[in-house]
């Protein structure tokens, strides 16, 4: 059936009006007669009155008017039929050659001629290799990288673990062929050709000559002829020229020249260093338009277009804020690392944004260059920065519940107002409810007081401590200067000043055991803090390292009689990565305290060992010297080692990780450690990874338990232990 064009389907209908203008209306009534001679319809004649009224030879009178225009060509087309898929003729052929070349491909590219005969061949997937040649001359450069991409991209590898058919595996070999020739081009090579090939089409399920293929095991083999690697040609940057002085080191932060070779991926890399070097330098609205190469083909080289719109240098100018009564624009002036009349850098722009995000007051930021002042002439123009803020909500409840064998269960709350006093000005009101503690404090907290990352903290609580080693009821003021470390901020270097007042009524297990009264000592004490931070994260760290100082001079008083001494603790630990699945961690603490006895020392102040973030396997401060009556009663030198192994399982997607450790502490009633009485506890834990950190459960025992001790430790808790 051919259809009609519109014009000629409007003829037809004309003519069939005219047509029936001119037939009489006795021809239609014979017409309706024949229609109902039935004798007639059952022969196929028509009927008699109406044959004798037409002369069969004569010719039919033309129909005026009517002509149809046939459409564009004068013949019907012949309709061909369907030919069968190439793909599907493939599957269902059956064929004893060990490879087999894939439609599309001429006879005349014979297995013999697809394949290089001597070549390196990399597997990328259960079924799909490509090779190279090995020869000098025709060695790929970044044949590496040219396998590892088309291999995270392949569509035969991704999905060879699905029950394919040989024409599935046939289309997508196809597909990986085209994918394989423009990884070739990313890398230079634009003469790259590739062949595809079947093998193992031999193999049969069942042994037979004329049985199934075993399509597990076909595979697809491309053979890669490179071709020379093109080169950089003329390079042309727009008005980069425009930057006068500026114009070399610019130039320079674009690491792509004549006679490098071709890589597109470089060209994408380079072109964002290119913008930044703009962006570091003063050009506050450079702009850097998409790289075009053209190649040429004659010369095996690629021209490279980058086209450059510094427009002008700038200088930094005021700060607005959207949001005065949260965050002025003048504490933000405080956050930010520049000043007003500085040459404007883009990392600073973004580092603001991000000193401002780590205040925890705002959900969203956004902060942008104005143009305040153009330049003129040589002078720099002004750009104003505006912060446009959202913010977040300032209220936070929080709870913390834990547990350990030797401090008991434990369960912290808290409420804080981050901005009850701004800017920054953090106000929490805590209580924690434990079997060994009791507490209730107010915090105050200014962050980014007077200058950027300095925090001013002061703390009042009352605390009710019970344990073996001591009781003690203490009232408390601390307040400190700290340049502190944020999880959005890890800094190498922290430290920390203060100054502390306690009112403290303790007795130690001795007074306890015979329900002696407590004593209360006075103790204002200087603490001191230095930290260096040299890991890769601040709660699961797997490489680097971290060391840190702590000093408090004290002044303790206790029924008139003065006491000096000073605490002193070193801390530092380690962390290597062995595999990609195992870190191997360590720890070591050195603590002592020099200038006084140790009966001069309140119980509280002393030092002990033992418990989940000491020593595993024993009891909370359960190390150490004891009385006579086997409880402890702290000493004057602390020394604690840790090792552990960090192993990744393959639990709940890799989140699960087990952790072997083994511990050893000890603690002396003398300034410096005599291993008199080491301990060691070891065990195995469980880290389970979440968003914030990972969820510890340690379990540990003790290899050398003195009397009394459990012979099982468990601890809960957020965070490694060290």
């Amino acid at each position: 059936m051919v259809a009609l064009p519109a014009q000629a389907a409007a003829q037809s209908m004309q003519a069939d009006q005219e047509l029936e203008d001119l037939i009489p209306d006795s021809a239609i009534g014979n017409a309706d007669a024949w229609a109902t001679d039935t004798d007639a319809a059952r022969t196929g004649a028509p009927p008699a009155n109406v044959l004798d009224e037409i002369e069969r030879d004569s010719d039919m009178p033309d129909i005026p008017g009517m002509t149809i225009a046939w459409p564009d060509g004068s013949e019907i087309p012949d309709i061909q039929p369907l030919s069968p898929d190439p793909d599907i003729e493939i599957a269902e052929q059956s064929t004893d050659a060990a490879v087999k070349a894939l439609p599309g491909q001429e006879e005349a590219d014979t297995p013999a001629n697809l394949r290089l005969a001597d070549a390196d061949v990399e597997r990328v997937g259960k079924q799909v290799e490509v090779a190279f040649p090995r020869s000098t001359e025709g060695k790929t450069a970044d044949k590496e990288e040219i396998v590892s991409r088309f291999a995270g991209l392949s569509a035969l590898k991704t999905l060879d673990d699905d029950e394919d058919n040989l024409a599935q595996i046939v289309r997508r070999a196809r597909t990986d062929r085209d994918l394989l020739i423009e990884v070739m081009r990313t890398y230079g090579y634009y003469d790259a050709q590739v062949y595809q090939s079947l093998g193992g089409l031999e193999d049969r399920a069942d042994g037979e000559a004329r049985g199934p293929i075993d399509v597990e095991k076909v595979v697809v083999r491309f053979d890669v002829q490179p071709g020379p690697q093109y080169k950089f040609g003329k390079f042309d940057f727009g008005n980069l020229a425009a930057t006068g002085a500026d114009e070399p080191a610019l130039r320079g932060a674009f690491k792509l020249n004549a006679g490098d070779a071709i890589n597109s991926d470089k060209i994408v890399t380079e072109r964002v260093n290119l913008q930044n070097a703009l962006g570091e330098t003063g050009y506050a609205f450079a702009k850097v338009g998409e790289p075009d190469l053209l190649i040429d083909h004659q010369r095996r080289e690629g021209d490279l277009t980058v086209p450059v719109t510094p427009g002008g240098v700038y200088n930094f100018g005021q700060i607005t804020s959207s949001r005065e009564k949260l965050l002025s624009a003048r504490h933000l002036q405080r956050i930010a690392r520049f000043d007003p009349g500085d040459r404007y850098k883009r990392s600073e722009v973004d580092d603001l944004r991000q000193a401002i995000l780590a205040t925890g007051l705002v959900s969203s930021v956004t902060v942008e260059a104005r143009e305040a002042a153009p330049p003129a002439g040589q002078a720099p123009g002004t750009v104003d920065i505006d912060v446009a803020i959202t913010q977040a909500p300032l209220r936070t409840i929080a709870g913390l519940i834990g547990y350990s064998s030797g401090e008991g269960f434990r369960v912290e709350a808290s409420w804080e107002h981050r901005n009850f006093f701004p800017p920054e000005g953090m106000l929490r009101v805590r209580g924690v409810a434990g079997t060994t503690e009791q507490l209730a404090g107010v915090t105050f907290r200014r962050n980014n007081f007077i200058t950027r990352d300095l925090i001013l903290n002061a703390d009042l609580y009352a605390r009710n401590q019970q344990s073996n080693a001591f009781q003690a009821r203490t009232a408390s003021f601390i307040t400190s200067l700290e340049r502190q470390t944020t999880l959005l901020f890890q800094k190498p270097w922290v430290y920390s000043a203060g100054l502390e007042a306690v009112a403290t009524s303790e007795r130690d297990a001795a007074a306890i055991r015979a329900n002696l009264p407590r004593k209360t000592y006075f103790i204002g004490a200087i603490p001191l803090r230095l930290a260096y931070d040299g890991s890769n994260s601040l709660l699961d760290p797997t490489t680097g390292f971290r060391v840190g100082l702590r000093l408090s001079p004290e002044l303790s008083v206790q029924d008139g009689a003065r006491s000096t001494y000073t605490k002193a603790q070193l801390d530092a630990s380690y962390y290597q990565p062995v595999t990609d699945s195992v870190v191997m961690a360590g720890r070591v603490r050195l603590g002592t305290i020099v200038g006084t006895e140790i009966q001069n020392i309140a119980p509280s102040r002393r030092l002990y060992a033992g418990g989940g973030g000491s020593v595993r396997g024993y009891g909370f401060q359960q190390i150490g010297p004891r009385d006579t009556l086997g409880e402890p009663s702290g000493g004057r030198a602390l020394t604690e080692f840790s090792l552990e192994a960090r192993v990744k399982t393959g639990l709940l997607g890799g989140a699960v990780s087990v952790v072997p450790f083994v511990d050893a502490g000890a603690v002396d009633t003398s300034t410096t450690p005599k291993f008199d009485d080491l301990k060691i506890g070891v065990g195995i834990g469980l880290r389970y990874q979440t968003n914030f950190g990972p969820i510890r459960v340690d379990l540990g025992t003790p290899l050398n338990p003195s009397k009394g001790d459990s012979r099982i430790g468990v601890y809960v808790s957020l965070g490694q232990a060290f």
